[in-house]
C-alpha cells in the first residue's frame, strides 16, 4: 500500500522575503513617456539645428483677405449689436464703479504742462494736432491711472477675463444658431475663469523677452549706447531676437486662451492643442494678429484725436466745464469696445483656422 508523502514544512520568513518584488510600473511609465515623445515629434516636423524641408512644414490655411475678414468680423458684431453693445456698457460701468476712470485733474495737468513746455512749437493747426497726438500717447500709456490699489488691479484683471469669456461664449452660441440673451452669457461663461487665468499667466511669461528688450532699450538710450555703431548693431540684433521670440510664443497662446474655454479643457492641453493648430502656418496667423494691432491703433487715432481736440476747444470757450471728464470717459468707452472687438476678431480667426485643420505634410 502506497504511503503518503509528508507535506513540506512552510519556510520561515526571512528579511529578504519582505523586500517588494519589482513591478512593471517603471517600464510602463517609460513606455508612456516614449509614446508621448514620439507623438509630439510626429506632430511637430521641426528639429532644432536641422533644416526642415518645405514639404514638412507647408500647411494650407484658407483665409479671406485682411479687409474681407475684418469686414466679416464687423458684420457679425453688427448683426448682434444689442448683445455686444450691452456687454461693452456693462464692462465699462463695472470698471468705472470698481476700478475708476482716469483722473480729469491729471489730464488737465498734462495738457497745461505740454502747452507750457512746447515753447510755441505746437502752435497752429498742425501744432494742435501734434499736441493731441502726444496727449493720446501719454494717456494710453496709463498716466491717468497711476495710483490704482492692489484691489483695483485685481478687479480690473477679473473683469477683463470675464468680458473675454462672455464674448467668446456669446459668439460660440450665436454662430451655432442658438438664440441667447446677454444674461445667459454673463451667468454661464465664467466656469473656465481659473483655467483662462493660468493660460494668461503663461502669456505674460512669454512676454518677458519683449519686456527685457524694452528695458534694454531704456538703459541703452540713457547711457548713449545707441549712438555707437557696433554696439548699437549688436543691441538691435539682440533686441530683435527677443521680440521675435515673444511673438513666436504668443501666436499660439492667443488660440490657447480660446481653446481653454471649451468644456472639460485643461490649460496644458489647451496650450498643446494650440501649438499643434498653428504649426506650419504660424507666420500667417501672426500677420493677422499684427494687422489687428495696427487696426486698433488706427481706430484709436481716428476717434480719440478729434475728441481731444473737441475737448480742448470747448474748454477754451467755456472754462467753467474744465471739470467735465470727456477724454477719460472716452478712453474708458474705447477700451471696452477694443476688448470686445479684439476678442471677437481672435475667436473668429480661430474658427477659420480650425475649419482648415489639415495636418502638416
Amino acid at each position: 500500500m502506497a504511503t503518503k508523502k509528508p507535506l513540506p514544512k512552510p519556510k520561515k520568513p526571512t528579511a529578504a522575503s519582505h523586500v517588494a518584488t519589482p513591478t512593471p510600473a517603471v517600464p510602463a511609465r517609460r513606455r508612456t513617456w516614449r509614446q508621448r515623445r514620439d507623438a509630439f515629434l510626429a506632430r511637430r516636423p521641426h528639429r532644432s539645428f536641422r533644416r526642415t524641408r518645405r514639404r514638412d512644414y507647408v500647411r494650407t490655411l484658407a483665409l479671406p483677405g485682411y479687409w474681407a475678414f475684418t469686414h466679416s468680423v464687423r458684420r457679425t458684431l453688427w448683426q448682434h449689436r444689442k448683445l455686444f453693445l450691452g456687454l461693452t456698457a456693462i464692462y465699462a460701468l463695472l470698471i468705472a464703479l470698481m476700478v475708476g476712470i482716469g483722473s480729469q485733474d491729471t489730464y488737465t495737468t498734462l495738457t497745461d504742462t505740454l502747452s507750457s513746455t512746447s515753447g510755441g512749437v505746437l502752435s497752429g493747426g498742425l501744432g494742435a494736432l501734434g499736441q493731441a497726438s502726444l496727449l493720446l500717447a501719454t494717456t494710453v500709456s496709463g498716466s491717468l491711472s497711476q495710483n490704482l490699489t492692489e484691489v483695483q488691479q485685481v478687479y480690473a484683471v477679473i473683469l477683463g477675463l470675464l468680458t473675454w469669456l462672455t464674448t467668446i461664449w456669446l459668439l460660440r452660441n450665436v454662430l451655432a444658431g442658438h438664440k441667447v440673451k446677454l444674461r445667459d452669457g454673463l451667468y454661464s461663461s465664467g466656469a473656465p475663469i481659473l483655467a483662462t487665468f493660468l493660460v494668461g499667466l503663461v502669456f505674460i511669461v512669454q512676454l518677458l523677452p519683449l519686456a527685457l528688450a524694452l528695458i534694454g532699450y531704456s538703459a541703452a538710450s540713457s547711457t548713449g549706447l545707441l549712438t555707437n555703431g557696433v554696439e548699437a548693431m549688436l543691441f538691435w540684433a539682440a533686441a530683435g531676437l527677443l521680440v521675435v521670440l515673444s511673438l513666436y510664443w504668443i501666436t499660439s497662446t492667443f488660440f490657447a486662451l480660446v481653446i481653454v474655454t471649451l468644456p472639460g479643457m485643461y490649460p496644458l492641453r489647451a496650450l498643446k492643442t494650440a501649438g499643434d493648430l498653428v504649426i506650419g502656418r504660424r507666420l500667417r496667423i501672426l500677420l493677422r494678429i499684427l494687422w489687428l494691432a495696427l487696426l486698433i491703433v488706427l481706430i484709436w487715432v481716428v476717434i480719440m484725436i478729434p475728441i481731444i481736440l473737441l475737448d480742448s476747444w470747448l474748454k477754451s470757450i467755456w472754462p467753467g466745464i474744465n471739470w467735465l471728464p470727456l477724454v477719460p470717459v472716452a478712453l474708458l468707452v474705447m477700451s471696452s469696445l477694443t476688448l470686445v472687438g479684439a476678442t471677437s476678431y481672435i475667436y473668429l480667426l480661430y474658427r477659420k483656422v480650425v475649419a482648415d485643420d489639415t495636418e502638416p505634410a
